[in-house]
């Protein structure tokens, strides 16, 4: 095959989004948009990808920094989509094989839809191929003139007659372009249209004139080619990208027990045996393995879970790890770099923050644990604080594996506690304790007699 190079057209407003932010930025099912775009060229290995950058490019460059590999041309000012590609030149004129050219903002066109195009191509020996598709409403679309059954041009929806407005077959805006003819067809380009600007659609009508072989390579599932311009479009594309990762999952052993209340995004990964119940969120880079239960109401963002870990109801799980056996909730939250170690269990109303939790360690009530490491066996009584946070700084409380810590204590850091030590309930601890010790800190009980019955005759 000839080296094969990626356009990738991202320099338009988006006005419809109506956004503070760059269209293409905006996620379907986890990610931004434009990554499907890139994730879909990369898979083809191309030898440059370039995107055409122009509205907000400095916030769009930035979006784009987990891609280093990718160059970027800006167009300033929009003039259409000919003059989008013909800001490349300065990348490409010189080389050789063909350009892919996509758009940003469409983001489900699978990888195999894509190497079909680019071999009809070469296979063809044309100039130009565009890929094609049949839709019921084609409001919007450029629409594809056939003669004898020939693509000949492609009319634009603002330039188009009542009778081809009628045509069903639309420009999907994807293309494969010869190198060799191209950058000298755009530069002849006009600006004859409603709009004003420089159609590459035009290009077709060019190259036809020029006698230069143009093929149309039709496209049976015309949802790859959605367009999203606003955020209907975008919820319907989430919709249409989750709905195929819950089949996904299902066909390798994962029970979804209700997929349309599920939302999973593209990167996450299950393993086979797991049950989700309904309305949970798995997002980001979320990992789970196998034989999990992840129960009503969970959210679970940018975490691994080992093997056999059970998540009750309506937990908050960010950035952590929750080793094999682990069982957590109802209602937990566990923030960012807490890791919990293989059969722990926390219980309901704890929230954990920058912690790692020791092999078979328990708090099952509603405590606070922050900047804590804990280690194996130890049991944390309910209402107990690691008071992390001085009002200046945070500092870490050391727990040693065994230890009892006693209900309502307050660990006031930076402190240690020695393994197999003991606090008492109601203890405020403010510095280290001993191995094996017993801490307390509240003074003798002390009983009044009498006391409610004095009480009541003061009423």
């Amino acid at each position: 095959m000839s080296d094969l190079h990626v356009v990738i057209l991202a320099a338009g407003k988006g006005t419809r989004m109506k956004s503070a932010r760059p269209k293409v930025l905006h996620h379907v099912a986890g990610r931004p948009m434009i990554d499907y775009v890139i994730r879909g060229a990369q898979s083809l290995s191309p030898k440059t990808v370039t995107v055409v950058v122009g509205h907000m490019k400095e916030l769009l460059r930035q979006g784009l920094h987990e891609h280093p590999e990718l160059s970027f041309v800006a167009q300033e000012p929009q003039l259409g989509t000919g003059h989008a590609l013909l800001q490349t030149a300065g990348l490409l004129e010189q080389q050789t094989g063909v350009v892919l050219l996509l758009s940003g903002d469409v983001p489900l066109l699978r990888r195999h839809t894509l190497a079909e195009l680019v071999r009809a191509h070469e296979q063809s020996g044309a100039a130009a191929s565009v890929l094609t598709a049949l839709v019921g409403q084609p409001y919007g679309y450029g629409r594809v003139v056939r003669v004898k059954g020939t693509i000949s041009r492609i009319v634009e929806e603002r330039d188009a007659s009542p009778a081809q407005r009628t045509i069903k077959e639309i420009n999907s805006g994807v293309y494969v372009f010869s190198l060799a003819p191209l950058f000298d067809a755009l530069r002849g380009l006009a600006t004859k249209n409603a709009q004003g600007e420089y159609y590459l659609t035009d290009l077709i009508s060019t190259y036809r004139r020029r006698k230069l072989g143009v093929e149309a390579v039709f496209l049976e599932d015309s949802n790859e080619i959605r367009g999203i311009n606003g955020r209907s479009e975008l919820a319907e594309a989430s919709r249409i990208v989750r709905q195929k990762k819950n089949e996904e999952l299902m066909a390798a052993g994962v029970t979804i027990e209700d997929p349309a209340t599920t939302y999973i995004d593209a990167d996450v990964v299950v393993g086979a045996d797991t049950v989700i119940h309904p309305g949970v969120h798995l997002e980001g880079r979320t990992q789970i393995g196998r034989a999990c239960e992840i129960h009503a109401g969970v959210r679970i963002i940018n975490s691994v879970l080992d093997d056999r870990v059970t998540v009750q109801n309506f937990c908050v799980i960010a950035g952590s790890r929750l080793g094999a056996g682990a069982t957590v909730g109802p209602f937990v939250h566990i923030r960012p770099e807490t890791e919990l170690r293989e059969s722990v269990h926390i219980g309901n109303f704890v929230e954990l923050k920058k912690s790692v939790i020791g092999k078979g360690s328990k708090a099952g009530h509603l405590s606070y644990l922050g900047d804590a490491v804990i280690g194996e066996g130890v049991n944390v009584g309910a209402g107990t604080i690691t008071c992390n946070y001085d009002g200046g700084r945070k500092s870490q409380t050391i727990i040693e594996d065994g230890v009892f810590v006693g209900s309502d204590s307050q660990l006031v850091a930076p402190v240690t506690i020695g393994k197999g030590a003991y606090i008492g309930s109601g203890t405020t601890v403010r510095e280290n304790v001993p191995a094996g010790s017993l801490a307390v800190s509240a003074g003798k009980q002390r009983n009044i007699d009498g006391w409610v019955d004095k009480k009541k005759v003061k009423k």
